[in-house]
């Protein structure tokens, strides 16, 4: 699997998503700054990580979402090319129209550092894979604008078509987002943004292995 993680400004978990998928993978990812004309020829994978590209300046991912590389990644991504954006990379993917919706500020008005239980909704996509249906999962979150808001007609829509990919567990919400979702696919499933990290659940020092499943998958997928 040929993956690349891209580092914004202030991206702070980008090392630890390389750490992840060099793990699954026995190979490091390309890292390649945001100011980047292109990506590496012949991905199957592209990362968007964690952390506070541009201070969060403006609102959260929309001058990411501006940054040149970002232009290849999106071109990639309407032609297949696999997505994962992890929190601001989830924001990100949002502001670039990639997935619907908006992320807010939580509910609680305060940023929110902690473990949650979240469900794997499905597992018959490629970044679900490494999961059984149903299954319930630890993972960490740390942001300040991971409500996830869309219009009731959008909402719907996600349901309806399995695009849910990850939801809180009833009463475990930690921003306040819509329908419990912690995630969401594009139309086809290549594309999918969370706001739990994954990778920072992978090491058993670190309390929780639960996102060694997201990485396994893909690498099962993409190999």
């Amino acid at each position: 699997m040929k993956a690349a993680v891209v580092v914004f400004p202030a991206s702070n978990c980008d090392r630890d998503v390389a750490v992840a998928l060099e793990q699954a993978n026995g190979k490091p990812p390309a890292m390649v700054w945001h100011g980047d004309a292109a990506l590496p020829e012949g991905l199957d994978l592209i990362v968007l990580p964690g952390g506070f590209s541009y201070g969060d300046y403006l609102r959260c991912g929309a001058m990411a979402a501006h940054s040149p590389i970002m232009r290849d990644v999106v071109a990639r991504a309407k032609k297949g090319t696999p997505v994962l954006g992890i929190c601001n990379g989830f924001q990100v993917l949002c502001e670039t129209q990639l997935l619907p919706g908006v992320l807010m500020r939580n509910a609680s008005l305060k940023f929110v550092s902690r473990d949650v239980n979240m469900t794997v909704e499905s597992s018959n996509t490629m970044f679900t894979a490494g999961y059984k249906p149903g299954q319930v999962i630890n993972i960490p979150v740390a942001h300040g604008d991971g409500n996830y808001f869309a219009e009731k007609a959008t909402l719907d829509r996600l349901e309806g078509e399995g695009q849910v990919a990850f939801r809180y567990v009833e009463g475990d919400n930690p921003n306040g987002a819509a329908r419990n979702i912690a995630g969401i696919f594009n139309e086809s499933k290549t594309v999918l943004g969370l706001m739990p990290h994954p990778e920072n659940a992978v090491d058993p020092l670190l309390g929780s292995t639960d996102g060694q499943g997201l990485f396994k998958g893909l690498l099962e997928a993409l190999s």
